[in-house]
């Protein structure tokens, strides 16, 4: 049932007063120890009330034709009823650990502080010396600290988020100068990791605040669930020479194109549906929320703010969008070019691998985060559905090495039959010339994209490297492509890693399939041939950097990239076939180029931390079959057979 707007919209309006326990065992900890016994003295006050008021009343309201998010002082304080409940250890960490338990890896049933040395390891000040076998700060780390400080934006006088891009001499920021939810989410891990939740706090809240506002292109409005792309705060002036601050969000409205565009790219394909795309771009980015949320409690291992009513209804209306039944009779997602990442035509419409990856994370990260009660049950029951039917398909339809490329090379067409082969009705004459010669005797990918009579054997490195973090493939496959990427170094890395995806369109390909796109070449001069692996058509995309499943290999690309980015100004992207120089169109102090590096820095120096991340294989899921449900005499399931090979 769907949740009236106005309800909603009340509930979270006292919600972004940020009231919140006040929580002994970790403020205890930047304290000395002789206010330790005040400490355990005053514990027993704070179990039954909140230790601090709100500190603002957040509501909406219309400001010039838009709605916007006001933020007003705490003498118009109200209390709502839902946070004023008092606080429960021990109710905590039962709910806590009830939901942790819906998952089935096994390091998810609690969460171990990260122990170096016999000692807890806690975030410390940005000239931290080598301490608890922590190695001090390089100059490198401590600029892109500088850098990543000035990009967070404040509402309310509390940080909510960073730009895009925060250059300086930059005259035409065009949208680099908002809070993009997916370009967030490396800068939110990098505050985490450093001990500082307190921004992804608000952004997460802020964010779900926008969630139930009204979203309109073209007199269409889509129904709730869905998240904004990006918000900034703006000035308002108000009577007698005051002003206030609002959030004022981007559901496409804006965007070039009108469609909301998922990262820091301030573009997108052009010729698509806006309606269509706008409500899928919004969907996945409501998916990096839940990823991140997720995120947040098992860092922090603060696992109040997921069990909020407004936090667990912004979960089900984003499942209830993504599980909603539809015409197509795959379980993947199926997209418009423009989708994702690569939010520019390159064809990738259909069912992308980097949205199939996101999907199968945000769909175990709810499972994990839904307050085990009769009313997530069913939902639940859905998501194990999906999942199962999600990682049968991908693993077995998508994956693609030398023994599967024969394979197809050797198909029949035109099969007409519950048990054929070929069932996408692939030709063989699709096989690229270049994947004959490029893909290694030990290794393998997913495919770029699947859908009848398609295959797009291009390697997209994001999809790949999601598909690892999420368990999407099996173990086997996620070694096999960390195998590949090993072998395919100076392809996929070059001099600057990595590449957004290999190869790149060139000539007529980029021509008809990205609509002759300047941005996605080395040249816009008009008749002259393609000069390709430029922005998403093969750029090379730091911000990749923290996704790197294996440590060797995370190692050599953060070294690699640390000789550079500072040199270059940080920036969002580089171009050539091995990444030499810095992008034609890039934008220099990207934040996520800065965050992906600090991030992947510290995931390298702590592996404990980076395993919190990673999701390990559930082999529960494939036991999950709908077929068995199935009352009818229609009886074809080909999962026992395929689970016998790619369980191996």
């Amino acid at each position: 049932m769907k949740v009236p707007s106005r309800v909603l919209s009340l509930r979270n309006a006292s919600f972004l007063g940020f009231a919140r326990s006040f929580n002994p065992s970790v403020f205890e900890r930047n304290l000395c120890s002789k206010t330790k016994d005040f400490l355990l003295n005053f514990n027993q006050v704070t179990q039954s009330h909140h230790a601090y008021p709100f500190r603002f009343l957040c509501f909406q309201r219309i400001v010039n034709d838009t709605q916007k998010l006001r933020c007003l002082p705490s003498s118009s304080f109200v209390q709502s009823r839902a946070v004023s409940r008092p606080y429960d250890v021990s109710t905590e960490a039962r709910v806590a650990s009830t939901v942790r338990g819906l998952s089935t890896r096994g390091n998810d049933i609690h969460v171990t502080p990260l122990v170096v040395g016999g000692n807890v390891a806690v975030a410390e000040g940005e000239n931290n010396v080598k301490k608890n076998g922590v190695s001090a700060k390089s100059e490198v780390e401590k600029e892109a600290w500088r850098l990543l400080k000035d990009a967070v934006v404040t509402y309310c006088g509390s940080p909510v988020g960073t730009v895009a891009a925060n250059n300086p001499g930059d005259k035409q920021p065009l949208n680099y100068d908002q809070v993009f939810i997916r370009d967030f989410v490396p800068s939110a891990l990098a505050f985490l990791l450093r001990g500082e939740g307190e921004i992804v706090e608000n952004f997460l809240l802020h964010t779900l605040q926008l969630q139930s506002w009204e979203k309109t292109v073209d007199c269409y409005s889509p129904g709730q669930g869905l998240m904004p792309a990006s918000f900034k705060v703006r000035t308002v002036p108000l009577e007698d020479n005051k002003f206030e601050e609002v959030l004022d969000p981007d559901f496409g409205e804006s965007a070039i194109g009108r469609v909301a565009p998922v990262d820091s790219g301030c573009s997108v394909s052009v010729g698509t549906s806006s309606k269509s795309e706008f409500i899928e771009m919004a969907l996945l980015i409501g998916l990096w929320w839940i990823i991140l949320l997720r995120a947040y409690g098992k860092i922090t291992g603060d696992y109040s703010l997921q069990e909020r009513v407004d936090v667990q209804t912004g979960i089900r209306l984003i499942l209830n969008l993504c599980l909603a039944d539809g015409f197509d009779m795959f379980p993947s997602l199926l997209v418009t070019d423009g989708s994702c990442m690569i939010d520019r035509r390159m064809g990738i419409h259909g069912h992308p691998l980097e949205i199939q990856a996101l999907f199968c994370s945000a769909l175990r990260c709810s499972r994990e985060i839904l307050t085990a009660n009769g009313s997530s049950k069913n939902l639940v029951s859905a998501i194990n559905n999906r999942l199962s039917a999600l990682s049968f398909h991908v693993r077995e339809y998508y994956w693609v090495d030398m023994k599967k490329v024969n394979e197809i090379y050797r198909y029949k067409t035109e099969e007409y039959s519950m048990d054929a082969t070929n069932k996408f009705n692939i030709y063989p004459e699709q096989i690229p010339s270049w994947l004959m010669d490029w893909i290694p005797e030990k290794g393998g990918y997913l495919l770029g994209n699947l859908r009848p009579a398609h295959m797009d054997f291009r390697f997209f490195t994001l999809g790949n490297l999601w598909s690892i973090v999420s368990s999407l493939g099996t173990p086997k496959q996620n070694e096999a492509i960390l195998n590949l990427i090993e072998a395919k170094w100076d392809d996929i890395a070059g001099h600057m890693p990595f590449k957004i995806c290999y190869p790149a369109l060139e000539n007529e390909e980029w021509r008809i399939i990205t609509g002759c796109d300047p941005k996605n070449t080395q040249t816009s001069v008009l008749n002259e041939l393609c000069r390709p692996w430029s922005y998403h058509n093969g750029g090379s995309w730091p911000t990749l950097l923290w996704q790197m499943g294996r440590l060797e290999l995370a190692q050599k690309a953060v070294s690699l990239a640390e000789k550079r980015l500072s040199i270059d100004r940080w920036p969002e992207y580089y171009d050539t076939r091995r990444g030499k120089f810095i992008g034609k169109q890039s934008r220099l102090y990207q934040t996520w180029t800065i965050a992906g590096f600090l991030t992947s820095k510290m995931m390298v120096e702590n592996p404990q931390m980076a395993s919190l991340l990673y999701w390990e294989e559930d082999y529960e899921l494939l036991d999950i079959c709908v077929c068995a449900l199935n009352k009818s005499g229609r009886k074809n399931c080909s999962r026992g057979a395929a689970k016998s090979q790619i369980l191996v």
